[in-house]
């Protein structure tokens, strides 16, 4: 039995795909998005960390490879994995979900903040201007976004002390810019990419350099990793089962939009 809706979780019923074949293709696009999104960061680290000399702390250019290591890491692969908890885990207590999904963000927050330090550490260190960019406009405005979605999501979702009519206006927000986030941090990686590579082999890069090439693999992979989490999430047959607090949301959300009463068929 669902713990949040009571209703059972057998094979007999369903929308669209039956519950078993949907969730036989949830279990599969969820493994690809893991395996896409591992090599992601492997290959981010076999960029860096081969190509571009490893990592340090020390002002040098081997403190700037954490960088994009860490972004990677944290605002594309760990967040990708934070918005699809709700899809993986359909029948866990609700509020075991919430927490699981808050970690993860958080980590993903934490990692993103070493990286942000890293690059204007580095930039400081060599006396490079900062924020001039496309790249850093772009992965500032994400980061920024990020950090107000995570602290919104804390406050609205898992503390009790927002109002019934605050949740139910923010919930569509906060499901939205959950999918514009992860489509923000790929375009910007896509940009650093190619930032990165100008700045290091722009003479060779046209050659198809085997640096270049392994660093738009990983641009490939990236969007790959984006459009799967995007897909899983767009597909209504597996959506987590509505619970009683997000029909109550609905509700005075439809009653916010529309001008009706709660009790309003």
């Amino acid at each position: 039995m669902d713990p949040d809706t009571g209703s059972g979780s057998g094979c007999g019923s369903g929308r669209g795909l039956g519950p078993c074949s949907g969730r036989s293709m949830l279990a599969w696009l969820v493994g690809a998005a893991q395996v896409v999104g591992v090599a992601c960061v492997v290959l981010s680290g076999v960029w860096m960390g081969h190509y571009r000399g490893g990592f340090a702390w020390d002002g040098s250019a081997h403190q700037f490879n954490l960088h994009p290591l860490c972004m990677v890491l944290g605002l594309v692969f760990l967040y990708g994995d934070a918005v699809l908890v709700y899809r993986v885990f359909p029948n866990e207590q609700r509020r075991s979900v919430k927490l699981l999904h808050a970690g993860i963000h958080l980590l993903a927050l934490v990692i993103s903040i070493v990286g942000m330090v890293a690059v204007f550490d580095f930039h400081r260190a060599q006396k490079i201007p900062d924020m001039y960019s496309l790249h850093s406009w772009c992965g500032m405005t994400t980061f920024i976004l990020f950090c107000l979605q995570w602290v919104m999501g804390l406050g609205f979702f898992l503390f009790p002390g927002a109002s019934s009519w605050l949740r139910a206006w923010y919930l569509p927000l906060h499901v939205f810019w959950g999918v514009a986030l992860l489509a923000l941090a790929v375009g910007s990686s896509l940009l650093g990419i190619t930032e990165k590579l100008l700045f290091s082999i722009m003479s060779s890069y046209p050659l198809f350099d085997q640096e270049g090439v392994l660093a738009n693999g990983l641009g490939l992979l990236l969007l790959a990793f984006g459009l799967l989490v995007g897909f899983v999430l767009s597909r209504e047959e597996f959506r987590r089962p509505p619970h009683p607090e997000e029909e109550a949301l609905s509700v005075h959300f439809k009653t916010l939009t529309e001008g009706g009463s709660p009790c309003t068929p």
